[in-house]
């Protein structure tokens, strides 16, 4: 037995195992291509390192790609293959993954909060179960957790700037903008290449109305990003969004192109449906058409990756966003196939299902509705889970393309009372007053709110 960087002990003899399983977990948290490569090491090093083979199971998770779920239950086999020689932490991390890949989500959170109640220290049931959380639409339980966790931490352990961008994330979503700027800044100052953090800083700025300084802050951070996976699309994303918000629409589609949908670019090729990248695209093609840019084709490359990927509803916030790229291309036989296949999936009993059926399957109904000028429909299946969105996951800054879909439709069709109550709703959700959101502005001014 061996214990990794921060003490913990793992069930492996093998130094070189130990060390680049302590590269991979590390790669993960800075959002680093090569964390694969690292732990394909590790399990090299000791093919009977069990929570080896659970990080490999998390990794293929990660994807919420259906077509990855056999590779994760692999690595959950060849974990359990392995659990006698397990600590009662590591056999904790197996069952986590076993709830995962059955998508019995709560018992999959409760698991993560047992190991880090133990062990405060567990950088990768923490971070894991941010993550989840954010995607589950659970910010409160976000924010408790780094709270809970945060007094067993300090400026001498590694991770801690990790820590500090959690909760910075964790409090920008739930509103608390100056204790989490403090800890964003701190943990650039500590790595300035720790994705995350620019990340929760940018949402700050946003949320703020800050534009200038969110153009400024990204720009300035960008050089650290070498190797970095996807999340740096999001990046470029949100600087597009400030940019979106100066009406600078050709610096918006320059970022577009050459920087978080750049087709050619090795991560885009190796990852051509990545969800967060899909998110990315749709929702600034929508944003873009709303305020009467042309878009070309660019909505084709991405109506073609959703019609390989009806049936797969692992991403239930992704799924309006291959709705809005089968309407925008008019592909109705294939959106159709989505519908049904979400209602089918929907017939089963996890909290994923449920979700999906309660909230995604009448949103991305609406979705196609409104592409199709049905408007009034599309008020109409939209109106009664407007309170719910947020369960679907996403930030603020990304639900927002919902709340315009609804403030779209209800304009179009002159309903005033639906404008109002978006308008109202965004008010009072997002610090910036509507008539100075690009997306709310025209509404704002007609209504004099």
């Amino acid at each position: 037995m061996r214990k990794d960087l921060h003490g913990l002990t793992l069930s492996t003899d093998s130094g070189t195992a130990v060390d680049a399983f302590d590269r991979a977990t590390q790669s993960y948290l800075k959002y680093r291509t090569d964390a694969a490569r690292h732990l394909a090491a590790a399990l090299k090093a000791d093919p009977g390192f069990a929570l080896g083979h659970v990080l490999r199971g998390y990794f293929n998770m990660l994807s919420y790609n259906k077509a990855n779920l056999p590779a994760a239950a692999e690595a959950l086999a060849d974990a359990r293959k392995h659990a006698k020689r397990t600590t009662t932490r590591e056999a904790a991390h197996i069952e986590a993954l076993a709830r995962w890949i059955d998508g019995d989500l709560e018992r999959m959170l409760d698991v993560w909060e047992n190991i880090i109640a133990e062990h405060p220290h567990d950088v990768m049931a923490f971070r894991l179960h941010h993550f989840n959380a954010f995607w589950l639409g659970r910010p409160a339980t976000m924010q408790a957790e780094v709270e809970r966790v945060f007094p067993h931490w300090s400026p001498e352990l590694p991770g801690w700037g990790m820590v500090l961008a959690c909760r910075c994330f964790a409090h920008e979503e739930a509103g608390n903008y100056v204790l989490a700027e403090d800890a964003g800044r701190m943990a650039i100052e500590i790595d300035p290449g720790d994705l995350w953090a620019a990340h929760a800083v940018a949402h700050i700025l946003e949320m703020q109305g800050r534009r200038s300084e969110g153009i400024d802050w990204l720009k300035r951070l960008e050089p650290n990003w070498g190797g970095a996976n996807n999340l740096k699309h999001h990046l470029l994303w949100h600087r597009a969004m400030f940019h979106l918000e100066r009406r600078e629409f050709a610096e918006v589609l320059s970022l577009y192109d050459h920087g978080f949908r750049d087709l050619g670019s090795p991560l885009t090729l190796a990852l051509p449906d990545m969800y967060i990248d899909v998110q990315n695209a749709a929702s600034m093609l929508f944003r873009l058409e709303r305020q009467g840019v042309a878009v070309g084709d660019r909505w084709v490359e991405l109506a073609d990756k959703a019609e390989a990927r009806i049936g797969d509803c692992l991403s239930a916030f992704t799924l309006p966003h291959w709705m809005m790229a089968l309407a925008a291309t008019g592909r109705t036989e294939a959106a159709g196939r989505m519908i049904e296949a979400m209602r089918a999936f929907s017939r089963g009993n996890g909290p994923v299902e449920r979700l999906v059926g309660r909230v995604a399957l009448p949103l991305c109904e609406a979705v196609l509705a409104h592409r199709q000028g049905r408007h009034s429909e599309a008020l109409q299946l939209m109106r009664p889970i407007i309170g719910d969105m947020f369960l679907l996951g996403g930030s603020h800054a990304q639900q927002d393309v919902l709340e315009q879909l609804f403030l779209d439709s209800a304009l179009i069709a002159d309903r005033e009372d639906d404008v109002r109550l978006m308008l109202e709703r965004v008010a009072g959700r997002h610090p910036v007053a509507p008539n100075r959101r690009i997306g709310y502005a025209a509404a704002a001014a007609r209504y004099a709110l």
